[in-house]
């Protein structure tokens, strides 16, 4: 695999991850602000015109490959659950912002699965040994973002656009929902 030969501006995934920011804020502007393969062929089916009235998903999510040995990029948050902190990994992302420099916010996606736990449960990184069986196809908003400089990453591999289910509410500490 070859890193941004072509065309691009040197920036390949930065630009990517641009367009996927913009398509997404088309959306949003659209539906009152609510949050095959191929990058192109994700953003034209969330442009759709079924989408851009406010009927169709919301969110390209995808993954990343670091340069140099162009494995799957994994990032890892904490998240405050009651009076514990849980650590979330996953390799998929929402785009939240671009920043100057190249920089992206990325928001972690977890994978919904049909059992209802989506969270916290990846542990391999052995090719896609990490995608938990009875995952659905969509993905659980997680809140947890990350700022990352898109200049690290050699390649982008975009999904099929869906509308992530919104992040599990914790409950207070000691109080009953």
């Amino acid at each position: 695999m070859s890193c941004c030969h072509g065309k691009q501006s040197g920036e390949c995934v930065c630009d990517v991850v641009s367009k996927i920011v913009k398509a997404q804020d088309e959306v949003a502007a659209a539906q009152d602000n609510c949050c095959t393969t191929g990058c192109e062929n994700s953003i034209e089916q969330l442009l759709s015109p079924t989408t851009v009235n406010g009927n169709g998903p919301t969110t390209i999510p995808f993954v990343l490959y670091c340069k140099g040995d162009c494995d799957l990029f994994f990032a890892t948050g904490l998240v405050q659950e009651n009076t514990s902190l849980e650590c979330i990994e996953t390799p998929v992302f929402k785009a939240k912002k671009i920043k100057k420099g190249c920089c992206a916010e990325l928001e972690l996606l977890e994978f919904d699965t049909d059992n209802g736990i989506g969270l916290h449960h990846h542990s391999s990184k052995d090719k896609c040994n990490f995608i938990p069986q009875d995952a659905t196809g969509n993905f659980i908003e997680t809140g947890v973002c990350i700022t990352v400089d898109l200049h690290c990453f050699c390649a982008i591999q975009c999904l099929n656009p869906v509308t992530p289910l919104p992040a599990p509410v914790v409950s207070p500490i000691g109080k009953d929902c």
